[in-house]
């Protein structure tokens, strides 16, 4: 007999959380929290920054500033609920709003995947082909890119959320996550789930493993470019234009491969502790990495500190 014939429909979930570890919750609360004040503060400031000084009105700006809008919509889709669940623990969702939370953080998160292969590009072009820079890389191409990005990164996004959130879910309704994270999701459905595995297989290909793939590519044109240049200080500079971007992608990936590449325990004990583990991970996904990408760039580029100092300054005399 089907399962679904034997009990009601799920109209909620529960969102499990750190209840399993109380002890965890006041740190984990606190340090969430300023997080995700840093991410709102960090981002906010690069995307005035890159706004008001007109010496970054350039695609790689333009690029980094939908990188911290996209990385300030992400975190707000999730950060809220997690510390809900932190104050509520077994925090209830319901069906639609979780439908909601889910379409938004797998939206940002394969825009983002997109939006970095994107940015790649702007530096592959930028270094070695410089004299065709401003025609490849104008405005009429630029702006259609990043929207490509977050068309694309959406409308992979309802095709996922829609395939997930019609599946029938029965009995257990409880998400051993922080958040309707869509895998924690699928886990719960009483069907047949085999056309939402394919549908995430190709999913993950386009979005991950194509992007992954543009970006090695782009970044062995872009190194054998540097390492032609004659003088060090050409080089230098010539490294310094794409380090902040590379770093961002090490951090972005690394984290993503780290999560699911690793093996998974068959010891029950070992079991517990893995959930704990990639809860964590996962919260280091969603939280640390949209922290860093301002930090990274106001760190590691030049132009950006200039212009912050430059903010700073007509703020002061302004008053």
């Amino acid at each position: 007999m089907d399962r679904s014939n034997q009990t009601s429909p799920v109209v909620g979930f529960i969102l499990l959380g750190l209840s399993a570890h109380p002890k965890l919750v006041n740190t984990f609360f606190v340090l969430i929290l300023l997080m995700y004040l840093v991410i709102l503060l960090g981002n906010g400031v690069l995307i005035l920054v890159t706004i008001s000084d007109s010496h970054l009105h350039t695609p790689m700006y333009f690029f980094l500033g939908n990188l911290s809008f996209l990385d300030i919509c992400y975190t707000t889709s999730s950060v809220p609920l997690i510390l809900d669940s932190f104050l509520t623990p077994r925090k209830t969702i319901p069906f639609s709003a979780c439908a909601v939370q889910m379409f938004l953080s797998f939206a940002m998160g394969a825009t983002e995947c997109v939006l970095l292969g994107m940015m790649a590009f702007d530096r592959y072009v930028a270094i070695c082909n410089p004299l065709r820079y401003p025609v490849v890389m104008s405005k009429a191409a630029y702006m259609p890119m990043a929207a490509s990005s977050w068309a694309a990164g959406s409308a992979a996004s309802i095709v996922q959320t829609s395939l997930a959130m019609r599946l029938p879910f029965c009995g257990n309704n409880i998400i051993n996550h922080f958040t309707c994270e869509i895998l924690a999701v699928l886990k719960l459905a009483c069907a047949d789930i085999s056309t939402n595995v394919i549908s995430m297989g190709v999913t993950n290909v386009i979005f991950l493993g194509i992007p992954v793939l543009f970006i090695f590519v782009s970044y062995i044109f872009i190194l054998t470019t540097i390492l032609r240049i004659p003088s060090a200080e050409g080089r230098r500079k010539a490294f310094s234009t794409c380090s902040a971007h590379l770093t961002v992608v090490v951090v972005f990936y690394g984290t993503i491969l780290f999560m699911y590449g690793k093996p998974k325990s068959k010891d029950p004990l070992g079991a517990d502790k893995q959930d704990l583990s990639d809860k964590l991970i996962s919260l280091f996904y969603g939280v640390v990495t949209p922290m860093l990408n301002p930090i990274i760039y106001s760190l590691r580029n030049k132009d950006v500190k200039t212009a912050l100092r430059n903010l700073v300054s007509q703020k002061i005399f302004t008053q």
